[in-house]
């Protein structure tokens, strides 16, 4: 299982796991919201690793790397602030819609909430939805078949939100991220441009 593509079997698998997660974390009410969405994170990030280790090609680590994920981290910023800008002015439901996402977990300490972002969701969904299924089914398909339904599950996950914008988020920032994965080959300035993004957007400075 340590090969270039995982049975099918196994991809699928951890799709269905990652769907029951995600409708644990957006639709059950018990538990806070950040302290389950971490742990879905991490769960999926440790299977995959188990599954499949990732190679030490794709985790390569410089100030080339780092630059590249500070910057499409602010990239994909800009385009959420213009995309929320152009959302409002649409669709009426939006401000309440984002708002909602927002207000999930309230009263948790944002200072948790940024080293929760940084430290455990955000590689950890890197390592599963890139790293692991994204890379599958790009060696399955061919590269831009896989990022598309890469995208699609990813976006297709946070249904159970049953919240319009953030289905649209998703998929935007998923279809984002698995593009730099695509053109980079290298998952490290992806994972940062998640965790920086992610811990920035919801706890730091929020779109406005």
């Amino acid at each position: 299982m340590t090969g270039d593509i995982v049975q099918s079997r196994f991809v699928w698998a951890t799709v269905v796991l990652a769907a029951i997660l995600w409708f644990v974390t957006f639709y059950l009410t018990w538990s806070n919201f950040w302290i389950k969405i971490s742990f879905s994170a991490a769960i999926l990030a440790l299977l995959s690793l188990r599954i499949q280790p990732l190679p030490s090609a794709q985790l390569r680590f410089g100030r080339r790397e780092l630059l590249q994920g500070l910057f499409s981290a602010i990239v994909l910023y800009i385009i959420f602030w213009v995309g929320k800008w152009i959302s409002t002015l649409v669709f009426p439901f939006a401000s309440h819609q984002i708002g909602a996402i927002y207000g999930k977990g309230e009263g948790f300490p944002l200072l948790l909430i940024f080293f929760l972002l940084l430290l455990v969701t955000g590689p950890g969904e890197e390592i599963f939805w890139r790293g692991f299924l994204q890379r599958n089914l790009m060696a399955r398909y061919g590269k831009w078949h896989g990022w598309c339904i890469a995208t699609a599950i990813y976006a297709g996950v946070h249904i159970w939100s049953f919240n319009f914008m953030l289905i649209g988020a998703a998929a935007v920032a998923g279809a984002f991220w698995g593009l730099l994965y695509l053109r980079w080959e290298n998952l490290t300035p992806v994972i940062i441009s998640h965790a920086i993004w992610s811990a920035f957007v919801f706890a730091v400075v929020p779109v406005p």
